[in-house]
């Protein structure tokens, strides 16, 4: 009987350790307990020994929700290991952790989604998340309300995107039908060209969903699982990688939807009448040393941190991919040639380069994208060279030879496409290091004009009132530390789910 006794109990801790909803639970459990302390040490001013009344009301909430989170995985871990499952009831908890989307707590809100919902693929992962990333642009826009004055595009702006909100909870609410019964339904035809013609709102989750159901439905009668829903399929399991994922979406969907619903003056205008406010209802984030109010600036700031950490990685991507394709291939004399100029600009620091460059062509953000872009072109030169030296061994390149396929239609054709995978986990990789580059030339006075609202110009800005309003630091600072984690997350679950190797 022991021995029987035993084994039940190891094959209930298996199935509690492969359990997605427990491992996410104890996960949210975590980061929301620490998000709660974070808050209470917060809501206490220890200079006039007194209680910020809306961070402590916060806290309140943050503790709260993470109570029950607490109670929650009791409940799951009780369910798997006497039933080895999670009963309904159980599942339906996950309603009540829907409310914390009114604290912003995303951990918790990802967390009861998933929850709720008993067979999840990713279709209806991406559907949260859409969902989620739209709530998230209306509670952040709708804070203008309390300003002055608004843009003027705002009344219009804030409708449409409530208008789309209402259409996007209803695709999640079909897509979770269709996961459920694990059935395509005619319907999903009708959700797919709406959803990509709203993507341009920038919510690429809505964009990211209406491929992969136009995907779905085309291949709902062939046999076996098509690449991409594998790969889509491991990187929404990925908790850590969806959450960086929603993130950098939010930043790229509100910087697009600022310019309905944010007013740029604000963010630009000296105001002398609002000094170094402390963050209130009219000035979220608070005011800086000339009135602008800091809210608006790093709303704004994030469109130069994307653009410029974006192209500065797609430019040395595209030149450096092309480089290493052709020294790998033809080798010899060629490779010789460019590997050994590569070698020249990448004995050179990157940052030296860069500050060079600025220097001497001046301070902008056309100079500060170039001057990023030629010091990351040996290192992507180098991956795509290993890469085509590995692929153009393969069968299908002698194929192709035999054929009678030219250089070129064999390199771009067949070559490069099987030899994407590597580039593009290590360009997601280094975004992160591109914005940190961006900010840190900016501060310096070498990158961005001075005048742009950009998260490093904030940032040298709030560093000289670090004693007295630590806050314009704190702000602009945490938004460079999200961003980058947020790409480093994600470089790492696309870098998980491109290896053949990983189940």
């Amino acid at each position: 009987m022991s021995i029987i006794k035993l084994t039940e109990n190891k094959k209930s801790s298996f199935v509690l350790k492969s359990s997605s909803e427990y491992t996410q639970a104890s996960f949210t459990l975590i980061v929301s307990l620490v998000l709660s302390l974070i808050l209470l040490v917060n809501s206490f001013d220890f200079k006039d020994f007194s209680i910020k009344p809306a961070v402590f009301i916060t806290f309140m909430l943050y503790a709260l929700f993470t109570g029950i989170q607490f109670f929650i995985s009791l409940r799951i871990k009780q369910d798997i290991m006497e039933h080895g499952h999670i009963r309904t009831s159980t599942r339906r908890l996950g309603y009540v952790q829907l409310i914390s989307i009114l604290t912003a707590n995303i951990f918790i809100v990802s967390f009861a989604f998933n929850l709720i919902q008993k067979r999840k693929t990713s279709e209806y992962t991406f559907a949260v998340y859409m969902v989620m990333v739209q709530f998230f642009i209306i509670a952040v826009s709708a804070l203008n309300i309390f300003k002055p004055y608004v843009a003027d595009l705002f009344p219009i702006g804030m409708l449409i995107l409530m208008i789309i909100a209402i259409f996007y909870i209803a695709a999640l609410v079909i897509v979770a039908k269709c996961a459920e019964s694990n059935r395509t339904h005619k319907v999903l035809w009708f959700l797919t060209i709406p959803l990509i013609l709203t993507s341009i709102t920038g919510n690429l989750f809505a964009l990211l969903l209406g491929i992969s159901l136009i995907i779905k439905i085309r291949n709902q009668n062939r046999l076996g699982i098509g690449q991409w829903s594998l790969i889509w399929d491991k990187i929404t399991r990925n908790i850590t990688a969806m959450l960086g994922m929603f993130f950098i979406i939010f930043v790229f969907a509100i910087s697009i939807c600022s310019y309905l619903t944010f007013d740029y003056d604000l963010a630009i205008e000296n105001n002398y009448e609002v000094l170094l406010q402390s963050p209130s209802l009219v000035y979220p984030l608070g005011t800086d040393n000339f009135g602008r109010d800091l809210f608006s600036r790093i709303v704004f700031g994030a469109r130069i941190s994307l653009i410029v950490g974006i192209i500065s990685t797609l430019i040395p991507v595209v030149i450096g991919g092309i480089l290493g394709a052709l020294a790998g291939y033809y080798g010899r004399q060629m490779d010789n040639v460019l590997m050994r100029l590569l070698d020249v600009l990448y004995a050179i620091p990157g940052i030296l380069l860069a500050i060079a460059i600025i220097a001497a062509f001046g301070a902008n953000t056309m100079n500060l994208i170039i001057a990023l872009s030629v010091g990351s072109i040996p290192t992507y030169a180098r991956t795509m060279r290993a890469n085509v030296l590995m692929v153009s061994n393969l069968e299908y390149v002698d194929s192709a030879r035999a054929l009678g396929s030219s250089d070129l239609a064999i390199i771009f054709k067949h070559i490069v496409p099987n030899s994407l995978a590597p580039m593009i986990v290590k360009a997601t990789l280094t975004i992160g290091g591109a914005v940190i580059a961006t900010s840190s030339l900016s501060y310096l006075g070498l990158g961005v004009e001075p005048h742009i609202p950009e998260w490093g110009n904030i940032l040298k800005i709030g560093s000289t009132y670090l004693e007295s309003h630590s806050y314009l630091a704190i702000f602009p600072g945490l938004a460079i530390i999200s961003l980058v984690l947020s790409f480093n997350f994600l470089g790492d679950g696309l870098r998980d789910a491109l290896d053949p190797k990983m189940d």
